[in-house]
């Protein structure tokens, strides 16, 4: 499975990505508490993506830049085990990458997929509220605070932003 914006690849993880991914985890943009940067975790969850794949038929895409080759980050549909609700979720594994409008391009053609040739009717995106970057770009895609949603167990006080049907 793949997707194509003016300037992203969206396609399904591969090993080639696990250098950039490593380094994402182990660094301070990862949201794994500092106890738990190890090596190890970080595969643990990069070997998640690609189960996630294998049990569900749709995951998180890598984004991958098209003039360059080059992994920079995580975008996508996501419905793990516990949450309440399907997901869209997107990280820029490198702060080089942020301000550039890669993630809003990614998370726009991954919302459109999942509200549209996967069928879901909603979705969410569990965002921490002193990550301004991703409530702002979660608004431009047109979605709104829905504080009734279920959250996670593990959210510690996130908000929850509703993808609401059809392309916004």
């Amino acid at each position: 499975m793949m997707l194509t914006t003016p300037r992203l690849t969206l396609r399904m993880p591969a090993e080639a990505d696990w250098p950039a991914y490593c380094a994402y985890r182990l660094g301070a943009r990862s949201t794994l508490p500092e106890g738990e940067r190890s090596e190890a975790v970080a595969r643990a969850h990069f070997d998640a993506f690609a189960a996630h794949w294998a049990k569900r038929g749709f995951g998180r895409f890598v984004m991958v830049d098209r003039d360059t080759g080059a992994a920079i980050g995580h975008v996508g549909p996501f419905e793990p085990e516990g949450h309440p609700e399907r997901e869209i979720t997107w990280t820029l594994w490198s702060a080089a990458h942020e301000g550039k409008g890669y993630a809003y391009e990614a998370a726009q053609a991954a919302r459109d997929h999942a509200l549209g040739a996967l069928g879901w009717p909603t979705a969410v995106s569990y965002i921490v509220p002193g990550n301004a970057r991703s409530r702002r770009l979660a608004e431009r895609l047109g979605a709104t605070l829905d504080p009734q949603a279920k959250r996670p167990d593990y959210d510690g006080g996130c908000l929850v932003y509703r993808h609401h049907g059809g392309a916004a």
